[in-house]
């Protein structure tokens, strides 16, 4: 007997909630899985059986308790379009915004700082897609979201929207820690540049440097200083120093511009940093290349 289960969902409470379904197979259906676009953040965790599904134009083999975690944009589906014998959840979650070229924002149900929600939606991003191994830690979250839904006790709604942080939590620091697990450190640190040099003007700290490469701030701080010489946080300053020399020399954008652009909080934050790093003011450094220019 095929048997599909949606739980059912408050619409004025949760709209923030597309979709909370348990498919149990016990037959192939044919024609019933296409590569589509699944929509919203879609996460999707494998109970029983083996899927070999298409997920973002690469194949992949999926067992019990393996996780795939979606964008918006991004496709799942089986390469013949078959269903195959097994059973799985997923719960597809509609953010106010998360779009290709723009940053996550959750919705007001959620208690996650809006900082973190943006590194949440550049790792997603940039990992996509996320095939989390052996992650049976979110089918326990969906199922306590489903036995709230279901009871609805004293504060279900509050508890509900905790356990749905606690699950997007949970996949980031697994993606991060899986990561890390599958390259060296160096391979790691310029991934994390990368990204920080994609997104200057964000207040990043030890702690969300740490997730990116999968470590715990005290080990990743240690490494990086072994690597680079530098503290994290000194390490990021050199960084926006150096993105703050181009853009004096190449663009002639304000000094508060370039500040804020390159993620000092203030022109006379830029200013000190700037000259102690560089023994210039930023304005007599714009003076200097024009002249030798």
């Amino acid at each position: 007997m095929n048997k599909t289960t949606l739980t059912h969902l408050p619409s004025s409470e949760f709209s923030h909630i597309r979709e909370l379904v348990r498919v149990k197979n016990q037959t192939v259906k044919l024609n019933d899985w296409p590569v589509q676009v699944r929509g919203g953040i879609y996460i999707l965790c494998v109970l029983e059986g083996k899927y070999e599904w298409i997920i973002e134009h690469q194949r992949y083999v999926l067992y019990p308790n393996d996780v795939v975690v979606l964008c918006p944009w991004q496709q799942l589906g089986s390469p013949t379009n078959t269903l195959e014998i097994g059973s799985f959840v997923w719960l597809k979650l509609e953010p106010t915004i998360f779009e290709p070229t723009k940053e996550l924002q959750l919705g007001s149900w959620s208690a996650i700082h809006e900082n973190e929600q943006r590194l949440m939606g550049r790792l997603m991003g940039t990992h996509a897609p996320m095939v989390l191994n052996q992650l049976k830690q979110v089918n326990e979250l969906i199922t306590k979201i489903e036995q709230e839904l279901k009871q609805l006790e004293f504060a279900y709604q509050t508890r509900v929207n905790q356990l749905l942080d606690e699950l997007l939590v949970t996949i980031v620091r697994q993606q991060s820690q899986q990561q890390n697990q599958r390259r060296d450190f160096s391979q790691a640190f310029e991934q994390l540049e990368k990204m920080l040099r994609q997104s200057l003007d964000h207040p990043w700290t030890v702690e969300e440097m740490a997730t990116v490469v999968g470590l715990g701030s005290t080990a990743f701080t240690e490494k990086v200083k072994a690597y680079s010489g530098f503290s994290p946080l000194n390490y990021l300053i050199n960084i926006r120093i150096a993105e703050a020399m181009r853009q004096l020399r190449q663009t002639d954008k304000s000094l508060t511009d370039i500040a804020l652009d390159t993620g000092f909080y203030s022109s006379q934050h830029f200013s000190t940093t700037f000259k102690k790093l560089t023994g210039y003011t930023p304005g007599h450094y714009r003076k200097r290349q024009t002249g030798d220019n």
